[in-house]
């Protein structure tokens, strides 16, 4: 059987900030849950790791299923998000510079 990958936690960033954190498999489904939120400019560093993953992001308010639980609002925000790109950070005297 095979072995299911873990979640990862990316970090989000606004200048030199640590927001927000957000979970996935890959970068862009933690980019999609900022951009639900409501970042635009999504820069995320996965935890342990030295490379920034760069997306534009915007949020649009859709209708939800019919079949949806009762908790589930009839509108829900959903994020649309765009790589723009990655940057590779470099390891200074223990500090991360860009």
């Amino acid at each position: 059987m095979a072995r299911r990958k873990a979640k990862r936690h990316f970090v989000l960033l606004q200048g030199k900030r640590q927001v927000a954190v957000f979970t996935g498999r890959f970068p862009r489904s933690a980019a999609l849950k900022a951009a639900a939120a409501g970042y635009t400019d999504i820069v995320l560093r996965e935890r342990g790791r030295k490379t920034l993953h760069k997306f534009k992001g915007s949020r649009k308010k859709v209708r939800t299923p019919e079949n949806r639980p009762a908790w589930l609002p009839v509108m829900a925000w959903q994020g649309r998000v765009r790589k723009v790109g990655t940057q590779r950070l470099e390891k200074v005297r223990g500090v991360f510079r860009r």
